[in-house]
């Protein structure tokens, strides 16, 4: 029920806490408090509730998300003489001076014409932000005043208390909790829109990461080798995934087709097993109206995929086999070509789609699969969708236009496949949105903004390939899901289209491969 945190002011934090044992420096703590605020801030963090940290508050930000903090400054701070941290004088005024990083969150905030001055009540202070955080301000001696996400997360923590400032009438320090306020407005605005809509990612690769034994516990505990479990999903607000059966493309001989076959039917099995180990939590889906049926239910929906067709090798009964099981669709190929089609990766073998590759795509529609394009060359993509009856799907790919990678998808082609009525899912993998890498949060909006502005956004969608490489800071897990709907709402994007993007556009298409 929170939309926002402040982390107030307060007394030491206990050094067993962080695994320090005390210096002799160290004042008054209270255990109780110093547990329960550690325990809030990760459970805040992983459902990107906006925070900010005074004083006390930045040090219990950093020793939360993996950071170190100074016990007193006094006797462990080395690097230079200090400045006084701790005022002797009326805490409405000024005490020292801080510089404020350029280009930080928190001089967007506050514009500072110069160094900003702050009044300071405090002998510790942040000695290291960690990993989940950034360094955005520093007192003259060096000591760490201001910290903020290091992942475009509504994050920021202050070392001075801003709230004072008002004792006398000084305004200033306001923009940071109007910051504040703004954050946790469109956070709420978000996680209602979440309850209200249907969310659906289209790709993801978690049984890649299945090993024999209870891959049902792997999914119902928050794991550090998925990217996606049932904590992450409620956490990000994530109603419906499509968990994959992936094939690495290997030899074409009759041996090696009947072990991927196999092996997608072994996935398979273990995707089954995985959600009926849980089924108070998530059920299995094989139509739109199963997902939204199990949305009303309070469960998280879990439908099945085939990313590379290696796995029907060169039997066209496999097809039926698969659909039989319930895949909703299947990814022609992956990075190499194989009987059905060219790969975007491959040496261009049949010069687009195979003719066996023809009738693959023919069988998929009558049987009601979708045909999926990622990973496909830009011959196969164009003959599939000459060859195909039904409207076409990319479950995860991205712009060329803003990265410039054969598995992106040109503009020629996003065109034609509205023109088709298909769908494109943009994917957060991070060479698939930045050449060379660095690619976050931001990127992904990008490529979505541009994705609609050439198809329209009744023709694009979400497919972030979690656990088969996609992750960037900002939505880095299924967890942080809910980041890329506030980044949309910033951008003006509406409830309608994001209602479009979330899943509409694609279980649109579903419904038309569906009907027979």
């Amino acid at each position: 029920r929170l939309d926002g945190i402040v982390l107030s002011g307060g007394g030491d934090l206990n050094p067993l806490f962080t695994g320090a044992e005390p210096v002799p420096g160290l004042h008054g703590v209270c255990p109780q408090r110093d547990e329960a605020e550690l325990r809030l801030i990760r459970m805040a963090f992983h459902r990107q509730i906006p925070m900010l940290g005074i004083c006390r508050g930045i040090q219990m930000l950093a020793a939360a998300l993996g950071g170190e903090v100074y016990q007193d400054l006094g006797s462990q701070y080395t690097d230079s003489p200090l400045v006084k941290h701790d005022q002797e004088m009326p805490r409405e005024y000024a005490s020292h001076t801080v510089n404020v990083l350029p280009g930080s969150l928190l001089e967007r905030i506050m514009q500072p014409a110069g160094p900003l001055a702050v009044n300071s009540f405090h002998h510790q202070a942040v000695r290291l932000p960690g990993p989940r955080l950034r360094v955005c301000a520093q007192a003259p001696d060096g000591v760490i005043e201001a910290v903020e996400s290091a992942e475009h997360k509504s994050l920021l923590g202050v070392q001075w208390h801003p709230e004072c400032f008002i004792l006398r009438g000084d305004e200033g320090m306001l923009p940071l909790f109007r910051w504040l306020t703004d954050e946790a407005a469109n956070y709420r605005e978000a996680r209602d829109i979440h309850r209200r809509i249907l969310t659906l990612d289209s790709h993801e690769d978690t049984p890649m990461h299945f090993q024999d034994g209870d891959n049902a516990a792997l999914f119902r505990r928050r794991s550090d080798r998925v990217l996606v479990d049932l904590h992450k999903m409620a956490e990000g607000g994530l109603d419906a995934s499509i968990m994959v059966a992936y094939l690495p493309q290997g030899e074409r001989t009759p041996e090696a087709h009947a072990l991927a076959t196999a092996q997608a039917d072994r996935l398979l099995s273990q995707i089954e097993q995985m959600v009926a180990g849980n089924a108070e939590y998530a059920g299995l889906a094989r139509t739109p109206d199963d997902l939204y049926r199990l949305k009303r239910e309070g469960r998280r929906a879990i439908m099945l995929g085939i990313e590379n067709g290696y796995a029907v090798g060169h039997d066209l009964h496999l097809v039926e086999h698969f659909r039989r099981r319930g895949v909703v669709y299947m990814t022609l190929c992956h990075n190499g070509d194989n009987d059905i089609c060219d790969s975007a990766r491959g040496n261009g073998e049949h010069g687009g789609l195979s003719a066996f590759g023809r009738e693959v795509v023919g069988e998929m529609n009558r049987l009601g699969m979708m045909v999926d394009l990622s990973h496909a060359g830009e011959k196969s993509f164009f003959d599939a969708l000459e060859v195909s009856t039904r409207p076409i799907v990319c479950s995860h790919s991205s712009a060329r236009a803003l990265c410039d990678h054969p598995r992106n998808l040109t503009d020629e082609q996003m065109r034609a496949l509205a023109r088709s009525g298909g769908v494109a899912q943009v994917t957060f993998y991070d060479g698939f949105l930045r050449l060379g890498g660095g690619g976050s949060i931001l990127d992904a909006v990008a490529h979505l903004r541009h994705m609609a502005d050439v198809m329209g956004v009744e023709h694009v969608g979400i497919g972030t390939d979690f656990d088969g490489d996609g992750g960037v800071p900002g939505v880095a897990d299924a967890s942080e899901l809910i980041n890329l709907t506030r980044r949309l709402l910033r951008e003006h994007f509406s409830e309608a289209d994001l209602r479009l993007i979330w899943g509409e556009n694609f279980m649109r298409v579903m419904r038309q491969v569906q009907t027979p």
